[in-house]
């Protein structure tokens, strides 16, 4: 057993080397700010051909490694991948977000380079694009899905979206405080035309004692139906693969708050048995083969 693991953890670590090797970064314009992207071409394959675009979790980057894994699986699999990484206000951010730094970026901003980056891909002469989120980019692509239907968007997965309940659950057991103080005090803020009011102590994700301004905590944490993935997916028009991590620690019950719409048409919902949240090492194998399932019914992109 012991030798098997090992094997598989070198085989990990080779894929991990590769990918970094054959990425190439790609840079727009977009509100003043430079976004970044890393492309990895699946073998004997155009962009053009079609891609996948990545969307990472929250205060996270396109190079951590569960990412990096899942995109030399999908590039194996014969899937052109373009990983973004969300600026959240930082001009060619790269890297984890540093927590000390004010937290100025909304939710809702991901939107909006989400649709830079379909605008650039229409111009590389793409016709279809499969968009693919992770955690709470999972909930944004979502809302993108929901909101800005586009004619290259050919299907949507989400790899354990976020959840609204989830919000303020994780926020108490996180930081043993309760929400709803804090989100009062941010929404007169804003109320008031004062979003751009920073509180000094705040929390937020998994950042702790941190500048947040009022905007930017409301946009992450208030009573909006937008931030809740069951509730946006019977508003998606393209078909959807929910995947669920099984011992999923951080978004708890999705499957349980998906199930009334589980039997719609165009959604099919996967669980990984035994993933943690992050579908780490041989989990993102096994929702790879699910990915691919999937796909090949609904996007011809391998």
């Amino acid at each position: 057993m012991l030798r098997r693991i090992l094997v598989n953890c070198l085989c990990i670590a080779t894929l991990l080397f590769s990918v970094s090797v054959n990425a190439k970064e790609v840079t727009i314009k977009h509100n003043g700010l430079k976004l970044n992207a890393l492309v990895d071409l699946a073998p004997g394959k155009k962009l053009s051909d079609g891609v996948i675009l990545i969307t990472h979790g929250g205060l996270a980057h396109n190079s951590m490694e569960s990412l990096v894994y899942l995109r030399q699986l999908l590039n194996e699999s014969g899937y052109t991948t373009l990983a973004i990484n969300l600026s959240l206000g930082i001009n060619n951010r790269h890297g984890a977000y540093n927590c000390k730094t004010p937290h100025r970026h909304r939710d809702y901003d991901t939107s909006n380079e989400i649709d830079a980056w379909l605008n650039w891909l229409n111009k590389q002469g793409l016709k279809q694009v499969v968009l693919l989120g992770h955690s709470r980019g999972g909930g944004q692509t979502a809302l993108h899905a929901a909101e800005r239907d586009n004619d290259l968007i050919k299907a949507v997965v989400l790899m354990a979206p976020s959840t609204r309940d989830n919000g303020a659950a994780g926020y108490q057991q996180r930081y043993g405080q309760p929400l709803t103080p804090v989100l009062d005090k941010a929404q007169q803020l804003v109320r008031q035309g004062k979003g751009d009011t920073i509180l000094e102590h705040a929390n937020i994700m998994f950042c702790r004692d941190v500048p947040v301004s009022a905007a930017s905590f409301v946009s992450y944490y208030g009573p909006d139906d937008r931030l809740d993935t069951p509730a946006l997916l019977p508003k998606i028009k393209k078909p959807v693969l929910v995947l669920v991590a099984g011992d999923d620690e951080v978004v708890v019950d999705l499957e349980k708050k998906i199930a009334p719409i589980a039997n719609s048409k165009d959604l099919q919902v996967n669980e990984i048995e035994s993933s943690d949240h992050f579908f780490r090492d041989l989990f993102a194998d096994d929702a790879v083969e699910v990915i691919k399932g999937f796909l090949v019914n609904v996007a011809r992109l391998s």
